[in-house]
């Protein structure tokens, strides 16, 4: 998701963009809780995402101080007009939550090259060019969040390319924490663990194989459960708030323990 906001560095009044999850963006899933969890603590957020009806249906849930703009993140010329509309209505940006993700299991033997072109060009490429687009707009320092996930520290069959793309995102954390100190800008990772949500169901066909999978993860989880949306949100808003002020590079796991057994 991305995050623009006010110049004024009380997070109440910032304004606030945010990229898209396929199957999962600012209209459902994370990126949805957190868009009504900033807008709450009285941030102006952006949306984007490729189908306009599932956008509008967002804007409706989060009620206010929200625009949605439609476009597909995997094109730059997407991503130029995404910027061009923050920029138009707000000027700056303060905060960026990078949230694309798709889950498309394959092994080694089945993955093909559409595969490996559409999971890279949406986790990996995506947000490269959207920190790079929205950079400019980012005049008063401010963070950027990059969600990934746990699989990234785990070795679980069928995420040759998933987990890789989520590890790509902790090694640019990493070097953009460095890369903007000077800028006052703070880089971190998100990664969550198995989150009931929307995009969890969309894995499977039919709901007995979702049912199992669920039962699955909860096995795996040491919390004994799946994590929520909201807490998701929670994270990614203290990685934005004045409250990790002093925490840049780092990778918050917000899985339940799942990667540490």
């Amino acid at each position: 998701m991305l995050r623009n906001i006010t110049n004024d560095r009380e997070l109440k009044e910032k304004n606030i963009g945010r990229t898209r999850r396929q199957g999962s963006c600012g209209n459902s899933g994370i990126g949805l809780a957190t868009a009504q969890r900033f807008v709450q603590e009285g941030a102006y957020v952006f949306i984007t995402g490729r189908r306009q009806a599932e956008l509008d249906k967002a804007v409706a849930l989060i009620g206010r101080n929200v625009t949605a703009v439609q476009g597909d993140i995997t094109k730059l010329q997407d991503l130029d007009g995404i910027a061009a509309a923050v920029k138009a209505e707000k000027g700056v940006v303060d905060i960026i939550v990078s949230n694309a993700g798709l889950t498309e299991q394959a092994s080694i033997d089945s993955l093909t090259e559409e595969h490996f072109d559409k999971t890279f060009n949406l986790m990996a490429k995506a947000p490269v060019f959207l920190v790079q687009k929205l950079l400019p707009l980012m005049k008063g320092g401010g963070s950027i969040i990059l969600v990934g996930s746990a699989m990234h520290l785990m070795g679980i069959p069928g995420h040759t390319t998933y987990a890789a793309t989520k590890a790509a995102l902790r090694s640019y954390a990493r070097t953009w924490a460095a890369e903007f100190k000077g800028r006052n800008i703070r880089v971190n990772t998100l990664s969550p663990g198995v989150t009931d949500t929307p995009m969890l169901d969309s894995q499977h066909g039919a709901q007995e194989e979702s049912d199992a999978m669920r039962s699955m993860y909860i096995k795996m989880t040491p919390m004994g459960r799946l994590g929520r949306a909201e807490e998701m949100a929670a994270s990614i808003f203290f990685l934005a708030s004045d409250e990790s002020s002093f925490t840049t590079g780092i990778d918050l796991a917000a899985d339940g323990g799942l990667s540490e057994f």
